[in-house]
């Protein structure tokens, strides 16, 4: 698989990550199975993924003590995301940006993860209550101390966060320019898809101009651009999609356009191609240090996820992209 970097350290990663949320956290439970989602990771690992992106909530904590099975392995073959900052209660979750609790956290996640160092360590979400700079300032040390290589942002939940009138992700930025006083940003994560281009706007012009990786989350818009979804089928209650205003049986069916644009697409590469390879290789297209954490956890999906890496689209399929309709419905 290509490669790609990740911030001026020059990380070098697969083009196509693996998001490892769903094996434990967020989608259908009752779909959840461990020795499944191991064959998973390790198809990922043979394939060139090598980006595994998890978070201590996810779970909570099953889900990096899932990925340690693995890299108790093939460590080597491996690149380690994961995440701090959010803690997660009884039908809540707080941010807790505390230093000591960052500190005592890395410790917890590198015992889950069975290594000794955690490639990219990102803040999940920033404490309201703990200046930024203090939450960054105590996730340096950790790089000092060598218990991570890297740091990150997560700004994944800046839709919650937007004022009204203000672009998508002005309040990221700013923060960004904050942390970069404090310590190096070596990636961002946010969602980026075709029906969620707005990372475009601002925040990958940021990355662009600074050498910072952009890890893409949400490339398949929690599955909708896989064209396997069909409307009204409705989703498990525990599944966050259950209670997502873009998965209303009505909404779905008004954004079917944008799918048939993607299988159209497909079709004149191959009948092999999917919609979800052409979605992925138009989040691959937006620049050299992008890439794609899909989520997924059968060895089907990985498998053709991975495979995106190689599809090259023409301009004319950018330029029939750029012309679908936009997606109907609040994301918020």
């Amino acid at each position: 698989m290509e490669r790609r970097t990740i911030g001026a350290a020059a990380l070098s990663v697969g083009a196509v990550g693996l998001g490892c949320m769903p094996m434990s956290w967020a989608y259908s439970t009752s779909r959840q199975r461990g020795e499944e989602s191991l064959r998973a990771v390790h198809r990922a690992l043979d394939a060139g993924s090598s980006l595994l992106d998890t978070a201590d909530m996810y779970g909570p904590f099953t889900n990096e003590l899932l990925l340690g099975r693995v890299l108790k392995e093939r460590r080597a073959d491996a690149f380690v995301s994961t995440k701090v900052g959010l803690l997660v209660g009884d039908q809540h979750i707080v941010a807790n940006g505390r230093p000591g609790y960052v500190r005592r956290a890395c410790d917890a996640s590198l015992r889950r993860l069975q290594t000794d160092v955690i490639d990219l360590y990102q803040l999940h979400r920033a404490d309201p209550e703990v200046p930024v700079e203090e939450t960054w300032g105590a996730m340096a040390e950790l790089v000092r101390a060598g218990k991570v290589r890297a740091l990150g942002l997560c700004a994944v939940g800046a839709r919650s966060s937007r004022r009204p009138g203000a672009r998508l992700h002005d309040a990221t930025v700013r923060q960004l320019e904050r942390v970069q006083q404090v310590f190096p940003v070596s990636a961002v994560q946010a969602e980026l898809s075709v029906w969620s281009p707005e990372a475009l706007e601002t925040l990958l012009p940021w990355c662009e101009a600074r050498s910072v990786g952009f890890l893409a989350a949400m490339p398949l818009g929690n599955g909708f651009l896989t064209g396997t979804l069909t409307p009204g089928e409705g989703f498990e209650a525990d599944d966050l999609r259950a209670r997502h205003p873009r998965f209303t049986a009505e909404m779905m069916a008004a954004n079917q356009p944008i799918v048939a644009g993607l299988r159209r697409i497909a079709r004149r590469h191959g009948e092999h191609v999917t919609p979800a390879q052409v979605a992925l290789a138009w989040v691959l297209s937006r620049g050299r240090q992008v890439i794609p954490v899909p989520g997924a956890k059968r060895e089907r999906w990985v498998a053709e996820n991975a495979a995106a890496a190689g599809l090259r689209l023409a301009d004319e399929d950018l330029a029939e992209i750029a012309g679908l309709p936009p997606a109907q419905g609040s994301w918020d």
